[in-house]
């Protein structure tokens, strides 16, 4: 006659009893009689009869007595194949599910269609309040096993089958008869292995919290020996309230310490409430906090080498180089090599080297920048290709260590003591694109892109940086944003704010906890003490710094680079003797670059200017010295000073303007100057237009008075703000810009 065919609840029953006819007799397990002769018989339930049953039932159908077979969808017999075969002479039917429609009908409630599947067993009784009894009956004629499985899936996990098969205690080849069998019971959507949604609560309503604890610990200790994904895994028993997976949330924390460790920092805490012995997270939880910026327990228990090195890391995020270089000297490889960089910058050369000979023949990234750290503290500008080679083998091969300081950091603070402002600004760009060094490493990269804008005169982008950043900044980051604040007011000649900033300034002067790498930060904070009549805290931090260039050797560029800042200093006192001492202690180094030799001939062109022998010709000259070693604001000041002691009004004029066009003032008071023109001042927008007409820059300074020397600066600053590499990216920027 036909088959009917349907999972358990896809209403077999109901259909056979729609196509039986009036006169056929019906077998069941209730009533398992095979009539010797009837007009037809209908079949339901076969896979609940017996052998000889089954082939009776064949016999009687051989004879041509019309069968009507209601089965699973699985034939696991071969009588029941037989009986099958002949049942389906006729056709056969195939229920699925119902669609929301049908659920609607049969129940009155639409929203009972997604817990249910659509099958309409399942819909009815949870519309009358009784699937858990049928769920807990129909788990009674499976096999231990099958019932494991149900319970495992009604977590809800993805589980890969062997983790399936090793969490319910199955031999692998036996879980596809137990999915089967959960298939034929109606418990699975349909064409998937995920249990039915109310199937699984009722599953999981029947599991007392023992046995629950149970299955949990089972499904973790899988997971942790699968080799799986730690994190997709963890993922997975936080998604199902699994709280006993203590390995694989320790894993997963250990996975992601350094590349998120916000997120390990969430999955160290599960592994502790999960019962992980705190010494064995310690570790893992000191390095993810670091990263983030959270205060580090200095007691935790845990991998000592690893916590040495984050105490390390640490000391030097709060400014505190010397203690910095004391624990990672002490501690196990990559200690010492991480120990170079701070030794430099507290001027501790030998010690520094003897340290980077030991660690030989060390690779990496790390042996790179300590490499590379030790060069700059001979020379910055030939270290400059040296650290931008570790920062990009960092990004290759991340260490994996908390970073005192990124390989990234270094090259841009080094490239601005050498003058090479583009080379710093791109490559904290890199870090920040690509998150080198966890949120502490973006705080500082942001914090050092402004301090290269500040010191390149773009003062509106420098000031948009430092307002991006939030509070609870560590001791070293406090000294470079003091002096990003006092800087930034004191260009705006801004003395309310000058004294705002110096409530961030004082303390941190007062800490004397500074290094040679971070001189010209001091010199922003020096000159503020000058201007707000406080100079008692400048003589040790200098003091610190000229300890620093001894243990060098006094290599020229910090000679120079600490000489400057007394000459600065002097020059804010306006005192001429202090700047005569200055300019004569810079005159004694031999310049090895072009930006110390520019800070020569300023000094001598400064103390002379002091003294009243203002030559304007030299002063020019001096000051397109500085424009192009990238000290714009220094050049802008030594004009204007020029300017008020020279007692030619043309000359003085002709100083003040270019002091002006220097100092950038005019981009502050454009308000954001992000404008149509990308930021440039009224005098670039001047220059970049006759550019474009094709004029040389000697042709340019005769129209607009200024020097050629100055119209190439204001080309260079041009071409930053406009992002070109080459001359056709900034003719086509420029036209663009201007022609829009």
């Amino acid at each position: 006659m036909a088959v009917v065919i349907g999972v358990d609840g896809a209403g077999r029953t109901h259909r056979l009893r729609a196509l039986a006819p009036p006169d056929a007799v019906w077998v069941t397990p209730d009533q398992p009689g095979v009539p010797s002769s009837a007009a037809a018989m209908v079949v339901d339930d076969p896979h609940r009869l017996d052998e000889p049953t089954l082939r009776a039932l064949a016999e009687v159908a051989r004879r041509r007595v019309p069968v009507l077979l209601g089965r699973r969808p699985t034939v696991d017999r071969p009588a029941l194949a037989e009986l099958d075969e002949l049942a389906a002479r006729d056709g056969v039917v195939r229920l699925g599910p119902l669609d929301a429609a049908g659920v609607a009908a049969l129940t009155g409630r639409a929203d009972l269609h997604v817990p249910s599947a659509g099958w309409p067993a399942i819909a009815a009784l949870l519309a009358s309040g009784g699937l858990l009894p049928r769920v807990q009956r129909r788990l009674t004629t499976v096999s231990p096993g099958v019932a494991e499985v149900a319970r495992t899936l009604a977590l809800g996990l993805d589980l890969a089958d062997d983790v399936l098969a090793e969490a319910t205690g199955q031999p692998p080849d036996a879980l596809a008869d137990a999915l089967r069998t959960l298939r034929d019971l109606g418990f699975l959507v349909p064409g998937s292995e995920r249990p039915v949604p109310a199937v699984a609560s009722a599953l999981l309503d029947d599991l007392a919290p023992a046995e629950r604890r149970r299955v949990h610990a089972r499904v973790a200790a899988a997971l942790a020996a699968s080799g799986a994904d730690p994190v997709a895994a963890a993922t997975q028993l936080r998604a199902a309230g699994i709280r006993t997976g203590a390995d694989v949330f320790r894993a997963a924390g250990d996975r992601l310490r350094f590349t998120d460790p916000a997120a390990a920092i969430g999955w160290y805490a599960d592994a502790v409430d999960a019962g992980a012995e705190p010494a064995l997270v310690g570790a893992g939880q000191a390095e993810a906090a670091a990263l983030v910026g959270l205060p580090v327990d200095p007691g935790v228990a845990g991998d000592t080498h690893r916590l040495a090195l984050v105490a390390g890391a640490v000391a030097t995020h709060d400014g505190r180089p010397t203690r910095a270089a004391e624990v990672l000297t002490a501690a196990a490889p990559p200690g010492p090599l991480l120990a170079v960089p701070p030794l430099v910058a507290l001027g501790r050369a030998a010690t520094a080297q003897e340290l980077l000979t030991r660690a030989l023949p060390a690779k990496g990234p790390l042996l790179l920048l300590a490499e590379a750290v030790l060069a700059a503290g001979r020379e910055p500008a030939a270290a400059v290709p040296l650290l931008i080679e570790a920062a990009e083998a960092a990004e290759r091969t991340p260490p994996a260590v908390v970073l005192p300081d990124t390989p990234h950091a270094w090259a841009a603070v080094v490239a601005v003591a050498a003058g090479d402002a583009a080379t710093a600004e791109h490559v904290l760009g890199r870090a920040l694109e690509r998150g080198v060094g966890g949120p502490v490493g973006a705080q500082r990269h942001r914090l050092l892109l402004a301090w290269v804008r500040l010191r390149t005169g773009r003062y509106d982008t420098a000031a948009a940086e430092l307002r991006r950043l939030g509070s609870g900044l560590p001791g070293r980051e406090l000294l470079l944003a003091a002096a990003l604040r006092a800087g930034l007011a004191r260009r705006s000649g801004d003395i309310a704010k000058l004294r705002e900033a110096w409530s961030t300034v004082e303390p941190v002067l007062a800490r004397q906890a500074v290094d040679l790498f971070q001189v010209e930060q001091v010199e922003e904070l020096a000159v503020a003490a000058i201007r707000l009549r406080r100079p008692a805290r400048i003589a040790p931090v200098l003091a610190t710094l000229d300890a620093a260039v001894a243990g060098l050797d006094s290599p020229p560029a910090w000679t120079v680079a600490v000489a400057w800042v007394r000459l600065q200093l002097g020059v804010a006192a306006d005192d001429p003797a202090r700047v005569a001492t200055a300019a004569a202690a810079i005159a004694a180094v031999g310049p090895t670059s072009p930006r110390q030799r520019a800070q020569v001939t300023a000094a001598a062109v400064w103390e002379r200017s002091m003294a009243g022998a203002v030559d304007v010709a030299a002063v020019l000259s001096a000051v397109d010295g500085l424009a192009s070693a990238e000290l714009p604001w220094e050049a802008s000041r030594l004009a204007g000073h020029a300017a008020i002691r020279t007692a030619d009004p043309a000359a003085a004029r002709r100083l003040l303007e270019v002091a002006r066009e220097l100092s950038g003032v005019e981009q502050d008071r454009s308000g954001s100057g992000e404008s149509k023109t990308a930021g440039l001042s009224e005098r670039e927008v001047e220059v970049a237009r006759l550019v474009l007409d094709g004029r040389t820059h000697k042709e340019i300074g005769a129209q607009l008075y200024i020097s050629p020397k100055t119209v190439e600066h204001h080309v260079a600053r041009i071409r930053v703000k406009v992002g070109a590499t080459d001359r056709a990216e900034f003719v086509a920027a420029l036209k663009s810009l201007l022609n829009s």
